[in-house]
């Protein structure tokens, strides 16, 4: 097979490797950071020079050793993360020197793949960043969580928690586009104010200053029809009270939880569900991988249109990851959290 190839850019691959099972927050000695020598692509793989890298909600929950939808990160292995980069060498025949591609590469500078699950990106149509966030994972989340789990109908009242988030500004947008009246719940005054100012929300609720339950009652006095769920814990727990009748609740993570030391807290105010004949449902949206092209073309159309946008956060540089990592679980970031590393090419 004939190899194609492009001059790499250093003969060193810096790498994050998971060293031990956090305890609630991961710390510096939960990490191994160190380099080893840039690889040769064998027959049927790609050599990618990863640009940049998604920093996800997920991740916690693959360090810990534990039954969940895919393994957990050994311990010793690179830490698991999707990203963007450029194939720099290549000995696959779907795959040539110079395209844009994403995939799993993980928390490293170069990343070796024999194509599976690697997608072809043009740089040319949208930033590479936007691969990442609302034509990347979170904007198939926001799609499929909302559309098929959730399942809006004009005129209902939509809530999403993590609202300003990668996955929640999607959804509240998409739910607006759908007819629907939107209620975002963030954290702080500016996340609030960008939700609705920017985004087009009909109102929000700042958990971080407002009592949760009486901001609600005001917000959505017909009740919630949809709640999409980002963050489990005691914020679920509140709007299961306030449910319509036939209500449906997505499941879509939980991470207020996902650093506690002990197990996850389940929803106390279940019953709710009982009594207004609702549905609560989890879903991943791997499983909806053959139906991404549906969803990316209607998304980019919605785009183009100017009535979705995404807000990509930003941070440059492979030493950072351990502490840019932690602003997802302190509610630190605003929009999709991205690390660069690379040089976009």
């Amino acid at each position: 097979m004939t190899s194609t190839a492009a001059p790499t850019e250093s003969t060193v691959n810096r790498q994050f490797r998971l060293a031990a099972r956090p305890k609630g927050l991961p710390v510096a000695t939960d990490w191994s950071f160190g380099t080893e020598a840039v690889p040769e692509p064998g027959d049927g793989e790609i050599l990618v020079r990863v640009l940049h890298i998604s920093l996800d909600p997920a991740m916690r929950g693959w360090m810990n050793d534990r039954r969940s939808y895919v393994p957990p990160v050994g311990l010793g292995e690179v830490m698991r993360a999707v990203g963007i980069g450029r194939v720099i060498a290549s000995r696959h025949p779907d795959f040539h020197a110079g395209d844009h591609v994403t995939g799993t590469f993980g928390v490293q500078d170069y990343a070796l793949s024999d194509g599976r699950g690697v997608l072809r990106v043009s740089a040319e149509t949208a930033p590479l960043t936007r691969y990442l966030s609302v034509l990347g994972m979170p904007g198939m989340t926001a799609y499929f969580g909302l559309l098929d789990i959730g399942r809006p109908v004009a005129g209902e009242t939509v809530v999403v928690s993590a609202a300003a988030g990668a996955v929640g500004q999607i959804v509240g947008q998409i739910a607006k586009i759908k007819g629907c009246r939107v209620v975002g719940i963030a954290g702080g005054a500016e996340k609030c104010r960008f939700i609705v100012d920017e985004l087009g929300f009909d109102a929000a609720v700042d958990y971080k200053n407002e009592d949760v339950r009486a901001a609600l009652r005001e917000a959505c006095p017909d009740r919630v029809n949809v709640y999409f769920d980002n963050v489990g814990g005691d914020i679920l727990d509140t709007v299961l009270t306030r449910l319509a009748r036939h209500a449906r609740i997505v499941i879509c993570g939980s991470i207020s939880q996902y650093n506690n030391d002990g197990p996850m807290r389940g929803p106390a105010n279940y019953m709710t569900l009982l009594v207004d004949r609702a549905r609560m449902e989890g879903f991943v949206v791997f499983d909806y991988a053959a139906r991404y092209g549906e969803a990316a073309r209607e998304m980019a159309g919605w785009i183009a249109e100017g009535r979705l946008r995404s807000v990509e956060d930003v941070v440059a540089g492979m030493e950072r990851f351990p502490e840019t990592l932690l602003r997802l679980y302190r509610g630190e970031n605003f929009g999709k959290l991205i690390l660069t590393v690379g040089e976009a090419g």
